[in-house]
């Protein structure tokens, strides 16, 4: 059984474009032609490759294969640059996808992405996700490398601590003053307004949690974008959980107060396919390095 590139390639554009006619366009076929691809390779490898909804999954085995796109896709890569053909243009860049949470990617991520791609002919496609669900993409074949919260390393990927998080709980003043007169108390807490990010945003849920409060009793906002869930925050909504990068500045001028309890800390962690690709391993030393300065 042979898988050949344009074939696999062809699957992970679907998957990564969400349809035929969107894969055919980055493709330059018609959507003829990759439905045909796929039938092919569906073929060859005597499975079925992708689930034909909107948008089109890959089944188990179409994750295979998608993994060894993105693999063939770097390993291309890596012996243009070797034959002295990385600045061919447009026609030869890689795509890398990453995963990482909404903090990083709204305070430290994006500069060490941006100084690679002015060294190298490469696409970022960033997948944003809580920190406790980025590995999924990994073992999905959905991403390369992965900012997560687990340090254990998914199969085939190798992990590398960057640094911690700390999050504190924090409220506009007035706000305080609204909800909690005489304190953060677990009665007070019990029916203040919380802002969380998303469902599966469980940073303040573990603060109260460990408050001894019902975290399931406090009214909440869900504001699914980091920088505007600080200023949810800020606009005295409800109280949240935030990091340095978001709450140093307001603090020392008094536009947020603490509510005091324990720090909520994140260990971090870089986790890569393990894969020998020197454009790989730049992009997880690059951000391994712009975290562990940026973070504790």
């Amino acid at each position: 059984m042979r898988i050949p590139f344009e074939l696999a390639e062809t699957v992970a554009a679907v998957v990564d474009e969400g349809t035929l006619d969107a894969a055919a366009r980055r493709l330059h076929i018609t959507p003829s032609a990759v439905s045909q691809r796929i039938k092919a390779l569906e073929r060859e490898v005597g499975r079925v490759l992708l689930v034909r909804s909107k948008p089109a999954r890959a089944t188990e085995a179409g994750t295979v294969v998608i993994r060894l796109a993105r693999q063939l896709a770097l390993l291309e890569h890596d012996a243009r640059t070797a034959l002295g053909g990385e600045g061919e243009g447009a026609a030869h860049r890689v795509t890398v996808p990453l995963a990482v949470n909404a903090d990083s990617l709204a305070t430290w991520f994006l500069p060490p992405l941006a100084r690679l791609a002015h060294e190298h002919p490469v696409t970022f496609e960033l997948h944003r996700d809580d920190q406790e669900y980025t590995t999924g993409q990994l073992e999905e074949g959905l991403v390369m490398g992965a900012v997560t919260s687990q340090a254990e390393a998914v199969a085939g990927c190798s992990v590398v601590p960057i640094g911690t998080m700390a999050y504190r709980a924090v409220a506009q003043p007035e706000f305080a003053a609204t909800w909690f007169p005489h304190g953060a108390t677990v009665d007070a807490l019990a029916v203040a307004p919380v802002v969380d990010f998303n469902r599966k945003d469980e940073l303040q849920t573990e603060w109260l949690v460990a408050c001894g409060v019902d975290s399931g009793a406090p009214p909440r906002h869900h504001v699914p974008s980091s920088a505007d869930f600080a200023t949810a925050v800020r606009l005295g909504m409800g109280w949240g959980m935030l990091p340095p990068f978001q709450c140093d500045d307001e603090l020392a001028g008094g536009r947020l107060i603490e509510l005091g309890g324990p720090p909520i800390e994140v260990r971090l962690y870089w986790q890569q396919w393990n894969l020998r690709s020197g454009l790989l391993d730049a992009v997880g030393a690059a951000i391994v390095e712009e975290g562990r300065r940026a973070l504790r």
